[in-house]
């Protein structure tokens, strides 16, 4: 048994559940077909089932049986739209998303317009709509259709300008066909039901002609036909049924700056329709092209734009420049890409330069093998574009004059000579001319000095002399010959030039990319990539830029170019561009009238952000296409940069959460018993207080009485420590410096501690001559009681504990040593981090802040804090003060 498609089935399963809206098309062959009627009829009936439907552009043209239609539907304002001092009424998109019916009636898909529009075709707002999750109805002539532009303007003699690409109505849910007699057509025309009756007679001469109308409802009804063929393959791939299947085909079209490229990328959508073959479009850049007039360059980014809105997929490759190798490089990639047919187009250059240059065709049919090779001819091909020619000079006038100068310099030389050389050697300055001006000045020029030559050694140097008669017939193979290898020189080296010049720029586009892709990764933070990319991107095009990146969904601009003001107006084109994820603005077709062209910075996980490209100076030239990638590749370069450094500072964020919420568990668990212990013994002094006053006697109250003080003391410390170390973290200490004595310092701390240290022996050693220490007494006091009280807990009961004060330099320096069981020299440094604890077999209470207080007291106050092993066994804390702050 077969089994099902699984590419069809998952191509269909992603139809239905996407929630992209519905496009449902009535399509006719003309105008007065009933088309809108029938989107009238079809919305009153979905109206009558509860749907919600509204009007958003239905054009009437006064006929009375279609006003009558649209009473009873809702129908939205339009938008007016101010050009050239005209209103133009046009549909309001924004009206439709805010409305968001389950359905909208939009009629004459093809429309253009009014500049200023947000999208330049009525098409592109239907798409909007349809993004949206809104369902469309809408209307359209097959005339319309892109890639029979070229069939319908040989049929009937009138190029469509409006049309709509072939991809746009592969992408509708419903084609429902309306079709109406070419008779009765006419018949509607005549009695004014289509025009007015001035319109309707020019109609019938020019467009509306019975032979046109025929061949325009076969249009209509074969398109829909194949439609139906191919949701017929569709269903049959799913469910695995047996039967005839067309072999699988890949088309590969071959276009250039010529004018026979669009009928080319028409002609071979039309091919791949019939054979329900993949299609591809590619462009053979040469280093000819980087000197092709600005107009060439967007012929061909026109070409491949049309190429994939009628459905294929568009390639760039590169060769040298000769016939040879674009044929070698077309075949490649045919064979590379499992090519199996190719289409090109009938040369328009004479036949004897195909000879003397080589024919495409030629060569490609010779390397073809089992590949078919299609020429389309080049019959009724639009005319170039005013300005152009198929003859056009390929350098400056200026290096034709100095061509020129270069002649009259090799004739003067010859002249120098005079007779002391052989004239066929005189040849040899022309030809050295000709090398000179090929190297320097171009093909053209070096062309132009090999004839000019020829002409010269003629007439100068040949008798009889001042003619261009020759009396020796020998003189004739010379002359071909120079002129000959003048030409071949003259190719032969400025292909060599071209060839360095584009090795050239691809090498300066590759190092720009390199500078940008190092100088971003070396970025720590989203604003040094910001700062970096604005001024590679500045450097590189030269023209004004901003960056705009999202802050709670809310396009911001984070950084531009200085002289640059984004108004709001702007800012909500690069919104659109950041929330439909295609290029919006200067340039485009979404709000072409925009200040900047807006990229969406894209990465495999969204968009990331909006870069805006302005134009140069007070120029609108768009940049070229070679350019435009360029901008593309810088633009994937900072998005991926940005998102790298979003990621970082959100992962940093997470790791400064995750700490927060480690410290808070930490500190719960490290004073919880340190709170609990002293509040028990409180709470059960004061218990025993209330309950049994009178049968104790004085001392035992005063006893109850003294533990319940010294453990508020306790919890006193406690919290104090843990104001201190807020405080510390914050930043939000503050001392408060005065002169003071460091024996009241050891003093107070002692007296603060309390009966805890009074089982002790404190060995204090400080030279009665010792200077005062500028401090902040209160917070010093602490730092010393916590160094103090650490001394107690792990020191034996029956040891003593030194405190001694030195002079170091100009510092201050108290050591505070006990005969305890020491610190392990791995843990000498860390016991000064927040609730650290050494490790020991003996349970010691405590929070583990005790000397982190005090370093953080003491580097305040701009000392140092060390922990040393005791010689003999035993701790010393060592602090150094400087003496004035």
């Amino acid at each position: 048994m077969t089994r099902p498609d699984p590419d069809e089935l998952l191509k269909n399963l992603h139809a239905e559940t996407h929630s992209r809206g519905k496009l449902k098309i009535f399509l006719g062959y003309a105008a007065g077909v009933g088309k809108t009627y029938a989107m009238l009829g079809a919305a009153h009936q979905r109206k009558e089932q509860g749907v919600d439907i509204e009007i958003g552009y239905v054009e009437t043209h006064k006929r009375v049986e279609t006003e009558e239609l649209v009473d009873g539907l809702e129908v939205l304002p339009r938008k007016q739209v101010d050009y050239r001092g005209a209103t133009l009424p046009e549909m309001d998109v924004d009206a439709v998303l805010a409305r968001r019916p389950q359905i909208v009636l939009v009629d004459e898909f093809a429309h253009t317009n009014a500049p200023g529009s947000r999208h330049p075709k009525r098409y592109q707002d239907v798409q909007e709509i349809l993004d949206a999750g809104i369902d469309v109805y809408t209307t359209l002539n097959i005339q319309h259709l892109e890639s029979l532009n070229d069939v319908v303007a040989q049929v009937t003699g009138v190029v469509v300008k409006e049309t709509v690409p072939d991809s746009v109505l592969d992408e509708a849910a419903e084609i429902e066909v309306i079709d109406l007699p070419p008779d009765e057509l006419i018949t509607r025309l005549n009695e004014g039901k289509v025009y007015v009756p001035e319109q309707a007679s020019r109609a019938i001469d020019k467009f509306f002609r019975k032979g046109n109308l025929a061949a325009l409802r076969e249009m209509s009804l074969r398109h829909a036909a194949d439609r139906v063929d191919n949701q017929m393959r569709a269903y049959k791939q799913t469910r695995a049924i047996q039967g005839t299947w067309a072999a699988g085909e890949r088309l590969l079209v071959c276009v250039s700056p010529s004018p026979l490229s669009e009928r080319l990328v028409r002609t071979a959508r039309r091919f791949a329709d019939e054979l329900y073959a993949e299609w591809i479009t590619l462009f053979v850049e040469t280093p000819q092209s980087a000197s092709m007039p600005a107009g060439k360059h967007e012929r061909v980014a026109d070409v491949l734009q049309l190429a994939e809105d009628l459905g294929a997929r568009s390639y760039t490759v590169t060769a040298s420049g000769s016939v040879e190798s674009i044929s070698q490089a077309v075949m490649d990639f045919a064979h590379k890409h499992n090519v199996t047919k190719i289409v090109v187009g009938k040369p328009l250059r004479p036949r004897w330069q195909e000879l003397l240059r080589g024919s495409l065709v030629d060569r490609l049919i010779h390397k073809s093998g089992d590949v078919d090779i299609y020429v389309v001819t080049s019959a009724n091909v639009p005319t170039l574009p005013k300005g152009e020619s198929l003859w056009k000079l390929h350098s400056p006038i200026s290096r034709y004059a100095w061509s020129v100068v270069l002649v009259v310099i090799a004739t003067i030389i010859g002249y120098i000579f005079g007779g002391r050389i052989e004239s066929t050697n005189r040849v040899m300055m022309y030809m050295l001319a000709v090398v000179v001006a090929a190297i320097y000045l171009g093909r053209g020029p070096a062309i132009l000095a090999s004839l000019l030559g020829v002409l010269a050694f003629d007439f100068l140097f040949i008798a009889p002399h001042f003619s261009f008669a020759v009396s020796d017939t020998q003189y004739i193979i010379t002359f071909i010959a120079l002129f000959l290898v003048g030409v071949v020189i003259s190719q032969l080296t400025a292909r060599a030039s071209e060839q360095a010049e584009a090795a050239r720029q691809r090498e300066a586009e590759t190092a720009e990319l390199y500078d940008l892709s190092r100088d971003l990764a070396s970025s720590a933070d989203i604003e040094s990539v910001l700062s970096q990319f604005k001024k590679h991107v500045e450097q590189t095009f030269e023209r004004t830029v901003a960056i705009l990146l999202p802050n709670e969904n809310v396009l911001e601009v984070k950084t531009s170019s200085d002289a640059l003001k984004l108004s709001a107006e702007e800012i909500a084109v690069a919104d659109w561009a950041y929330r439909h994820a295609e290029p919006a603005g200067r340039h485009t077709n979404t709000l072409p009238a925009a200040q900047l062209r807006y990229l969406p910075l894209k990465t495999a996980q969204g968009v990331v952000g909006v870069l805006g490209v302005g134009k140069l100076n007070t120029s609108d030239v768009d940049l070229p296409p070679a350019k435009r990638r360029l901008v593309e590749s810088f633009a994937n370069q900072g998005a991926q940069a940005i998102e790298r450094a979003l990621l970082a500072e959100q992962t940093r964020q997470l790791a400064l959460l995750q700490s927060a919420e480690k410290l808070q568990t930490t500190l719960l668990n490290s004073i919880s018993h340190d709170l609990r212990t002293p509040l028990v013994a409180i709470t059960g002094a004061l218990t025993a207080l209330d309950e049994n006053y009178v049968g104790l006697d004085e001392s035992a109250r005063s006893a109850l009485i003294e533990n319940a003080r010294g453990e508020a003391d306790r919890l006193n410390r406690l919290v104090g420590n843990l104001l201190n170390m807020t405080r510390i973290e914050s930043g939000g200490i503050k001392l408060h410096l005065e002169p003071s004595d460091v024996q009241d310092l050891i003093g107070t701390a002692i007296e603060q501690i309390g009966w805890r240290i009074s089982q002790r022996q404190v060995k204090i050693n400080i030279p009665s001559d010792f200077p005062l220490v500028q401090m902040d007494f209160t917070l010093m006091a602490q730092a010393i009681v916590n160094l103090l009280e650490n001394a107690v807990k792990y020191s034996p009961e029956n040891s003593v504990i030194e405190v001694t004060a030195s002079l170091a330099d100009s510092n201050a320096r108290l050591k505070i040593s006990d005969r305890g069981v020491g610190i392990p020299p791995q843990d000498l440094i860390r016991v000064f981090d927040k609730f650290f604890r050494v490790q020991r077999p003996e349970k010691v209470g405590g929070t583990g802040l005790g000397l982190s207080i005090s370093k953080g007291i003491v580097e305040a106050h701009g000392g140092t804090i060390r922990a040393l092993n005791r010689e003999g066994g035993g701790t010393v804390v060592e602090i150094e003060l400087p003496l004035s702050v």
